[in-house]
C-alpha cells in the first residue's frame, strides 16, 4: 500500500517535512482512502495522522561537562588553549608580584628591618626585576648584608 501522497498532503497541511508525518499503522486502509485535502484533514483531526514532534539537541553531556569544570575538573595542559599569557597575562603576573614585593618592603622598613636607603636600593632593584620572589629577595638582602 503506497500512502506517500497521503503524507505529503499532511505534511503541507502540517506544516512539518514528510518524514516526521506519521500514519497510524492499524488504520492504513482507511489512509489510503483518502485522496483529497479533505479527506487527509479529516484523519488528521481524528488523529489517524499525527506530526512527530521535534527531536531536539540533548544538553546532558553539555551541562555534565560544566558541572565537572565547576568542580575544578577537565583544566589540565590538554584542555588549555590559547598562548602561554592568554590566561594570565604577563602584566597581570609582573603586577601580583611586585605588589607583593613592595608590601614586604614596607613592613621591613616599618620593622627597622632596614634603613630607609637600603629600601631605597631594593625598591629600586625590584622595579627593575632584579627579584623573582619574596624570599629570594629577602635572601639577596641577607646575602649582601643590607639587614640591621
Amino acid at each position: 500500500m503506497n500512502l506517500t501522497t497521503q503524507k505529503r498532503l499532511a505534511a503541507e497541511i502540517l506544516k512539518v517535512g514528510v518524514n516526521r508525518v506519521w500514519i497510524d499503522p492499524d488504520q492504513s486502509e482507511e489512509v489510503s482512502q483518502a485522496i483529497t485535502r479533505e479527506g487527509v484533514k479529516k484523519l488528521i483531526a481524528d488523529g489517524t495522522i499525527k506530526a512527530r514532534p521535534k527531536k531536539g539537541i540533548s544538553s546532558y553531556r553539555s551541562k555534565k561537562i560544566a558541572q565537572q569544570k565547576s568542580k575544578g575538573k577537565r583544566k589540565g595542559r590538554g584542555s588549555i588553549k590559547g598562548a602561554k599569557g592568554a590566561r594570565n597575562p604577563k602584566k597581570k603576573a609582573w603586577m601580583t608580584t611586585i605588589r607583593a614585593l613592595r608590601t614586604d618592603l614596607k613592613d621591613m622598613r616599618d620593622n627597622r628591618e632596614i634603613n630607609r636607603t637600603t629600601y631605597r636600593k631594593l625598591y629600586k632593584m625590584a622595579k627593575g626585576g632584579a627579584f623573582r620572589s619574596k624570599s629570594y629577595m629577602k635572601t639577596y638582602a641577607r646575602d649582601h648584608d643590607l639587614l640591621r
